[in-house]
């Protein structure tokens, strides 16, 4: 019992929500003006947010905790660069002058209950199938679906890590790498940003 509760959190650990990069983008272009409810409309019509649930009650929490998750996640990514504010009915993304007087805090209830992903009232396998799925939607909104020459070597070369490199090095590097090459920030490139992309998706299995 014991080793399958480290599993999991392990899982919860490492695991990433791809939504962190289409809400990026999103705020980038509009860095204010959302509630959760009307930025996961945005994302659905941008088709990154499939129907989670045949339950309308189920479909709306899972659609809100995936949201949430994907906030704090994002927070704490683009943190001190931006201060992401994740307000239900308040979401900014402020620029680096705005960030003093702001820190990610770890001790948030809020943060702790939606960074747990046993939270979202799903099997792992159903959580791992449906991020598995959004990160596949994501590859191909970004163009980048064809990888075949890219092999774990070559990501970890890429990433400039190790053979032995931890998954916790290898995400946190990946999200050093995807901030600075992503395609709406100043210093970002589309076509790295594509190659990174694939070299990520070979990694965080």
């Amino acid at each position: 019992m014991n080793e399958q509760h480290e599993l999991t959190a392990q899982f919860q650990q490492y695991i990433e929500n791809p939504l962190l990069w289409p809400i990026l983008e999103v705020l980038k272009k509009k860095p204010s003006g959302w509630k959760v409810h009307t930025l996961a409309s945005h994302l659905t019509e941008l088709g990154f947010m499939p129907v989670l649930d045949a339950s309308p009650e189920k479909d709306l929490f899972k659609r809100n905790f995936l949201m949430m998750n994907a906030l704090y996640q994002l927070q704490e990514t683009l943190y001190p660069d931006n201060w992401l504010q994740v307000e239900a009915m308040d979401i900014i993304l402020m620029p680096s002058h705005q960030v003093a007087g702001h820190e990610v805090d770890h001790q948030d209830p809020l943060r702790d209950y939606y960074t747990q992903w046993h939270n979202y009232e799903a099997e792992e396998g159903e959580v791992k199938r449906l991020l598995n799925e959004f990160w596949t939607r994501y590859r191909e909104f970004v163009g980048s679906t064809n990888g075949k020459d890219m092999d774990r070597a070559k990501a970890l070369s890429l990433f400039k890590l190790s053979p032995d490199a931890t998954p916790a090095e290898i995400r946190k590097t990946w999200r050093k790498l995807a901030l600075k090459w992503h395609p709406d920030r100043e210093s970002g490139n589309s076509e790295q940003f594509r190659v990174l992309c694939e070299a990520w998706h070979v990694l965080r299995h």
